[in-house]
């Protein structure tokens, strides 16, 4: 009887892990794979959309994990210097890379079309970093972290799979900016366990991507056909 006991215990967390393994695949390798391979079909939102439903429900279903973390803005008051610093860095490499790479596209969207620019950055924050945040840092770490033998790790793959999210749009740039990103977002969360410094830190930076010019390589227009 005890053995059997003992088996069984050891068993449960084994299982447990694997439905975890399975759960990480399908979510963030499988689920932005095809929607590379199929994006024809499915077109550039119904599989980030599913993404982030899916993510909720499964936040929502996370052991311990309360819906308040989202908007606890305790202690954020500290990381003020953090945020001014890695946006300082992020606004002299984005702006450098733009009069870099494409010199006569820097600054053109708030030159050129400021009525939608403004509902562009106005917007981004909520529709678009939310549902990020909530996947590939909140859930990320409250459901998945345990299954990564250290931070760097951790750290590591969770800019893998906010880069991967972002392979859809057919170009490099897009993928080694969401990976540089995808480092400093999941370092601050892991270093804080806040969610709104991360969800600052991502908007401040989209931000400052569509202003510089380089958000025309996040734009679904540019992806091949």
């Amino acid at each position: 009887m005890n053995n059997s006991a003992s088996l069984a215990d050891t068993a449960k967390p084994t299982a447990t892990r694997s439905r975890l393994w399975i759960e990480f695949a399908v979510l963030f390798v499988i689920v932005p794979v095809a929607h590379v391979g199929f994006f024809d079909t499915f077109g550039p939102f119904v599989p980030l959309a599913a993404v982030f439903i899916i993510s909720a429900i499964l936040l929502a279903l996370t052991p311990g994990f309360r819906w308040r973390e989202i908007i606890d803005c305790r202690g954020l008051h500290r990381h003020i210097p953090m945020i001014a610093v890695l946006i300082a860095l992020c606004t002299a490499v984005t702006f450098g890379l733009t009069l870099l790479m494409i010199p006569e596209r820097f600054l053109s969207f708030p030159r050129f079309s400021f009525d939608r620019y403004l509902i562009v950055i106005s917007l981004y924050p909520f529709l678009s970093v939310l549902g990020q945040e909530v996947a590939y840092r909140l859930l990320f770490y409250r459901r998945y972290g345990e299954l990564f033998p250290n931070r760097t790790a951790g750290i590591l793959v969770s800019a893998f799979i906010f880069a991967l999210a972002h392979a859809f749009y057919m170009n490099w740039v897009a993928v080694i900016l969401s990976f540089a990103g995808g480092i400093f977002f999941a370092w601050a969360y892991e270093r804080t366990r806040s969610f709104m410094l991360v969800w600052i830190l991502h908007s401040l930076a989209g931000q400052v991507l569509f202003t510089s010019g380089l958000g025309i390589f996040f734009y679904h227009g540019v992806i091949p056909g």
